[in-house]
């Protein structure tokens, strides 16, 4: 499987694609990696490789932006999505950058569907604003967001790596925030 995909990707390069492709294939262990090219497992991790077509931002420049959407993708760790109703329940509170919007789990290389059309939504109602996706130090789930988030067609999508724990050793305040629960469909719709 790993000789296929490496295959294809130096084929995918002679043809003149994509150089992101190649990087995932050729710079990390391939297992890691879906057919997209989004890491699907060990997202706790140090993070190698640029999210495009998503950017980068540099924490101190993210600290200093006034007007622009903060996403935290980061799991819920104390509790649990209900499957009936969408809801999070939770056993403590998360703490994050004041005004995120949290979306737990989005940032997994195949997001639930109904947690990414949430997410999704919530951002396309701010089309002129700038998007930072961020999560935890080393984690590729806040990577993957940012990437699906721009290849959605989405503008502006930067990526904090450094996270909830770089802001706040940064000097930066956090903040509860309550998780986005996406609407599930009444039964029969």
């Amino acid at each position: 499987m790993a000789r296929m995909l490496i295959g294809a990707a130096l084929l995918m390069l002679a043809n003149g694609a994509a150089a992101s492709v190649v990087s995932v294939a050729a710079a990390q262990d391939v297992g890691d990696f879906d057919a997209d090219g989004y890491r699907r497992i060990h997202l706790r991790a140090p993070v190698t490789l640029p999210p495009t077509p998503a950017r980068r931002i540099a924490l101190a420049q993210a600290l200093r932006l006034h007007g622009a959407l903060f996403v935290d993708v980061g799991a819920v760790e104390d509790g649990a999505r209900d499957p009936a109703t969408g809801a999070w329940l939770l056993t403590a509170p998360h703490a994050t950058i004041p005004g995120a919007l949290w979306a737990p789990d989005a940032g997994h290389a195949a997001p639930d569907p109904a947690i990414w059309q949430a997410l999704l939504a919530a951002v396309q109602a701010h089309p002129q604003r700038r998007i930072v996706v961020f999560c935890h130090i080393d984690c590729w789930a806040s990577w993957n967001a940012a990437r699906h988030l721009a290849r959605a067609g989405v503008r502006h999508v930067e990526w904090l790596a450094e996270g909830i724990e770089g802001w706040r050793d940064a000097g930066g305040a956090l903040a509860p925030a309550p998780p986005l629960a996406p609407q599930q469909n009444a039964p029969g719709q």
